[in-house]
């Protein structure tokens, strides 16, 4: 090997040895990071950037065009973080929409079902379209197969559609085509049937059977329908791939109290009735049997009643008052109903053994005839329609104690009477 070639190799060798005593000079050198600099690396590294603000939701209002001055559906935007609403605009103009109910076709797309509460000649069921933006597309409209139509609910499949026809003492059926438009009636049963039973003593209010409520039960599997005029709860099995409904069970309710609406309780066992007329709260225990349908046994739901009811008024109270919605609230620790002549909204606590109600609070619905209200989904705030006072009143809910405190704001529009979070 050449004395060149040895310098050069001598050279290369000398600088490795140098880098490596520096980098061990270095590592021994260094001090460990304390404990709170540890601390302080992990903690930099668990925080998350605060998220943004919840954009705020869709929220939509029926209004009274017949008895009223409203247009139709008005659209406004809440925030959930102050309950706030916006100024409701007129989002389709229509008649006299009474009830609403969402559904899904195949595809996703949301299509926003209406109640048409007319006359014999416009009462019907109404199908929009509706997007992210909010707007509503009219996709078409059926007869609602009696007259003022006045409540709906669209099965959890998507398949069917029910209505009750307060006027026309009927309810029907529809099926709901692939692109949620729907079919015209595929069934429809006529209350004036004595099956259904017969109307009861208020003449002035029961003339006739009026079918107030067609709510689906939370099994998907019956139909509940709360007939005010003959003071019946009617309970069918439901066949939702066909829209049919099966044999009646009629459950007969105290005479001239009026079933007009019915919510459940999250544990699907209690039922909670307002009664319009009577102004008070019963409530039910709901069960239901498979049948046998081999054997030509249906399967049937049964409404049990458990003496246990209360009274929406003030006992000082004595003008004219009729009972108007009920709602359980999400977390099954009270129950909320609305008077229309007291014109308040009022709490009630749910024993958590039996189910049994006790009155906690009554405050003023800050208006006339609050014939509709609903909590947002976050269960912090209740959104009152006051029809007779041409307004909508939110109220702030406190969740541990179910108190509200408000109005914290009153909204200009009007005759509002059914009020639907997209």
């Amino acid at each position: 090997m050449d004395l060149s070639r040895r310098a050069l190799i001598a050279k290369l060798s000398a600088l490795v040895t140098g880098l490596y005593v520096t980098s061990l000079h270095a590592q021994t050198t260094t001090q460990p990071a304390s404990k709170s600099t540890l601390s302080n690396r992990i903690k930099n590294r668990l925080k998350k950037k605060p998220l943004p603000p919840a954009p705020p939701l869709f929220v939509y209002f029926g209004t009274d065009t017949i008895k009223g001055k409203g247009k139709g559906i008005y659209m406004s935007r809440f925030d959930r973080a102050n309950g706030k609403l916006t100024t409701p605009v007129l989002a389709a103009p229509c008649v006299r929409p009474s009830w609403f109910a969402f559904g899904t076709t195949p595809s996703k797309r949301r299509i926003l079902y209406v109640a048409n509460e007319g006359d014999p000649h416009n009462s019907a069921v109404s199908a929009y379209t509706w997007d992210a933006a909010g707007a509503l597309h009219l996709m078409g409209q059926v007869t609602s197969a009696g007259t003022g139509p006045c409540y709906l609910s669209v099965d959890a499949t998507n398949q069917a559609l029910f209505i009750a026809n307060y006027t026309g003492s009927s309810v029907a059926g529809y099926h709901v085509n692939p692109d949620g438009t729907l079919t015209q009636p595929v069934d429809r049963l006529d209350f004036h049937d004595p099956r259904f039973g017969h109307h009861g003593p208020n003449a002035a209010r029961q003339d006739a059977p009026h079918p107030h409520c067609a709510m689906l039960t939370p099994d998907n599997r019956f139909l509940i329908v709360c007939d005010l005029g003959n003071d019946t709860i009617v309970t069918f099995p439901v066949d939702n791939a066909t829209a049919q409904l099966g044999t009646p069970h009629v459950n007969e309710r105290p005479a001239g109290s009026g079933p007009r609406h019915l919510a459940f309780h999250p544990n699907g066992r209690w039922i909670y009735c307002v009664d319009e007329l009577e102004n008070r709260i019963d409530q039910l225990l709901f069960n239901t049997t498979r049948g046998d349908p081999a054997h030509g046994f249906a399967p049937q739901a049964l409404l049990t009643d458990t003496s246990h009811t209360i009274s929406t008024l003030d006992p000082g109270f004595h003008g004219q008052n009729t009972a108007a919605e009920i709602v359980v609230a999400p977390e099954g620790r009270f129950v909320y109903v609305s008077n229309r002549g007291e014109d308040s909204l009022v709490a009630f606590s749910i024993d958590e053994q039996t189910g049994a109600l006790n009155f906690l609070q009554r405050i003023s619905c800050g208006g006339k005839a609050p014939r509709h209200f609903t909590l947002d989904p976050t269960g912090n705030w209740l959104l009152c329609g006051n029809q007779d006072s041409a307004s909508v009143t939110v109220f702030a809910r406190n969740q541990s104690s179910g108190r509200l405190d408000g109005p914290i704001q009153t909204v200009p529009i009007e005759s509002p009477q059914f009020t639907l979070f997209a």
